[in-house]
């Protein structure tokens, strides 16, 4: 009797592999049907309204983040820190996937712009946004349009084309709280 019940056992046993190895084909399958990119890292998209309604109430400045920015940027970094000269930044993806930050900070435009944008130094020249006048700094990382005004700096850098950062320039508002 015993015999019977140790094939049984046996078949059990082979019946799973199976149903495994047919489980796993169609898994492998499905992956290779299922579009996906190797190298992209997943992007954790943040929303920041919390963030950017704490640093509105708490800054001694027009806080200013994008509106109106096109489909396909994504914000990625966002923090708010009062004890560093109530410091503001936002950084984003851009659509053609190049970092673009906004930096806000009650320091002085010298020693935060260096900072903030890997390096770069003032050209001299200056770029025109919605009527409103940055200058140019570019860098060997960043590239930055900078603006003093309201008692504070702002900064618009980062790996992208001057294209990108005028755009994000641009679409800058304060929304007062």
């Amino acid at each position: 009797m015993g015999g019977v019940a140790g094939m049984r056992g046996r078949q059990t046993v082979r019946g799973m592999f199976q149903s495994l190895g047919v489980i796993m084909v169609a898994a492998g399958v499905m992956y290779l049907f299922i579009p996906h990119d190797e190298h992209a890292d997943p992007v954790k998209v943040k929303d920041y309204r919390v963030e950017l309604l704490t640093a509105q109430r708490a800054a001694p400045y027009p806080v200013l983040a994008p509106q109106g920015l096109g489909d396909g940027w994504k914000a990625t970094v966002v923090s708010y820190k009062r004890e560093n000269s109530d410091a503001w930044q936002l950084g984003f993806l851009s659509p053609d996937t190049q970092y673009v930050a906004i930096h806000q900070s009650t320091a002085e435009a010298r020693t935060f712009a260096p900072k903030v944008s890997q390096g770069a130094k003032d050209t001299g020249r200056t770029e025109t946004v919605a009527g409103q006048v940055w200058q140019r700094w570019e860098g060997p990382k960043y590239d930055a349009l900078v603006r003093t005004e309201g008692g504070a700096t702002t900064v618009v850098t980062g790996t992208a084309s001057f294209e990108r950062l005028t755009e994000m320039a641009g679409s800058l508002r304060a929304q007062k709280v």
